[in-house]
């Protein structure tokens, strides 16, 4: 079975950031061929292009930086992989012409320090933890309550690193360039935290947080590529070919259609899935008002197939269902991981073997429940109007590479599907206006509450400020 654990393994050992100009003037020559490749060479990411709106902000923001007047985060948009690739290509392309054409002056390198998911080693492999430490990477487990090690080394380098922070404050891919994900308070906190660190040390930089808007088009909307992957899918789910009257329709609402067929298919083999297997009470029929829409249905569907199969794994774990959906699968993740990663067995090769095979029953128990969130997490963000909204080839690409996903992951257990790729894509980057935490920290400091508040605010302010740029 590809990619499934069976054995259990040491603690997760904290990867330090250990800054490397030689490994970063190594990424520049390799940032072409990483756009149209991705970091590994088949899983294409097909980048021809990319646009960048308001670059001369990041250039002044650099400037002032480097002359000890400000401290500032970079929080950018994340709903694909391929994003930090974009925020590469921003800085070590853009901000520097810029700046030369303005006559900014700025030392090199431009580049920042950033924080990335400590998951993405176990599943891309243990060389892009060792090359993302020289990039100055930080890594955070993002389902712990507190990653002591990584957000105090974040901490400590927002306020004295010598190149700012860049977070993506959505903490996971949601596959909508669309639609912003609710945001971890982390980002605010961090904005915080550096304003309280600096007023310690007598320092008077100003402390920002500069949102990152992402958005990803395709040159030439290729429809035939999409017909050839849903016809894919159909034929995954055991679909014959579809028979649409397309007499007087548009080729939207042929697709649209076609998709509503997929994902109500899909549902109904899920939903008897969990019925049987995982004994499920999960009824046949939902009663819903007349006038309620097909997409309406299917979305509350969905919304109740994606709390059933996280309760699948609660139940195995011992969790209760605490927050959304993007909460619960954190808390997963990091369930899982303590079953598998086992930090109170400091040397499992000294077990005894019955012990040492108990252990790793476990690890493969643990790695299977945590598929059921892995599906989860593909629909997170899925609504029942995002493509009537606006029927864009992109939208419906993003859909359905998202049924993709979960239909990889179950047909070979992978935790990163091979994407097809369906046409060269271009990117818009947009730098928004810095947002400065300087300015709150007098109702932050007031007490508890106020913090609390404060930082709900401030995450308020920014999930606003990167919505803004989404067209």
């Amino acid at each position: 079975m590809p990619n499934l654990i069976q054995k259990a393994q040491p603690r997760l050992e904290f990867i330090p950031q250990n800054f490397n100009p030689v490994v970063l003037q190594l990424a520049r020559w390799l940032l072409p061929f990483l756009l149209r490749f991705r970091v590994q060479p088949w899983l294409p990411s097909g980048i021809s292009h990319i646009e960048v709106k308001n670059a001369e902000i990041l250039a002044e923001l650099y400037q002032q930086f480097q002359i000890g007047k400000i401290r500032f985060l970079m929080a950018f948009r994340h709903p694909e992989v391929d994003d930090p690739l974009c925020m590469f290509y921003l800085l070590s392309r853009v901000v520097p012409k810029v700046a030369r054409e303005r006559k900014i002056a700025l030392q090199y390198p431009i580049h920042c320090h950033f924080i990335y998911d400590r998951g993405m080693t176990l599943w891309v492999g243990d060389w892009l933890g060792w090359f993302f430490s020289r990039l100055g990477g930080i890594p955070i487990r993002r389902g712990k309550r507190l990653d002591l090690h990584g957000v105090s080394n974040a901490r400590d380098l927002f306020a004295n690193g010598k190149m700012p922070l860049a977070v993506a404050p959505e903490g996971a891919t949601n596959g909508h360039s669309g639609i912003v994900s609710p945001l971890e308070p982390g980002v605010a906190q961090l904005g915080f935290w550096c304003v309280e660190d600096l007023l310690k040390a007598n320092r008077s930089e100003k402390v920002l947080i500069v949102p990152i808007a992402i958005q990803y088009s395709y040159l030439k909307p290729p429809w035939s590529r999409l017909d050839w992957l849903l016809s894919r899918l159909e034929a995954d789910i055991g679909l014959t070919a579809p028979s649409i009257a397309s007499e007087n329709l548009q080729i939207q609402d042929i697709y649209y259609q076609r998709l509503l067929r997929l994902a109500e298919s899909l549902l109904t083999e899920m939903e008897e899935f969990y019925r049987r297997f995982y004994h499920q009470d999960l009824p046949k029929q939902i009663t819903h008002d007349e006038s309620a829409t097909c997409e309406w249905r299917l979305v509350t569907r969905l919304q109740r197939l994606l709390d059933t199969a996280l309760k699948v794994a609660e139940q195995y774990f011992g969790l209760q269902p605490q927050g959304n959906f993007i909460d619960r699968c954190r808390r997963l993740e990091e369930a899982g991981w303590s079953y598998i990663y086992r930090e109170d067995l400091p040397d499992l090769n000294a077990l005894p073997s019955l012990q040492r095979g108990l252990a790793d029953w476990v690890a493969t128990e643990a790695d299977l429940r945590m598929r059921h969130m892995r599906l989860v997490e593909s629909f997170v963000a899925v609504t029942g109007n995002y493509i009537k909204q606006k029927p864009s080839f992109e939208r419906f690409a993003e859909i359905t590479l998202l049924i993709f996903d979960a239909i990889a992951r179950i047909k070979s257990n992978t935790k990163t599907p091979r994407r097809p790729r369906l046409g060269w894509r271009q990117a818009q980057i947009t730098v928004g206006e810095p947002i400065s935490v300087t300015e709150r920290w007098s109702i932050y400091q007031t007490d508890r509450h106020s913090a609390r508040q404060a930082v709900i605010d401030l995450t308020q302010d920014l999930h606003n400020a990167l919505q803004k740029f989404i067209v």
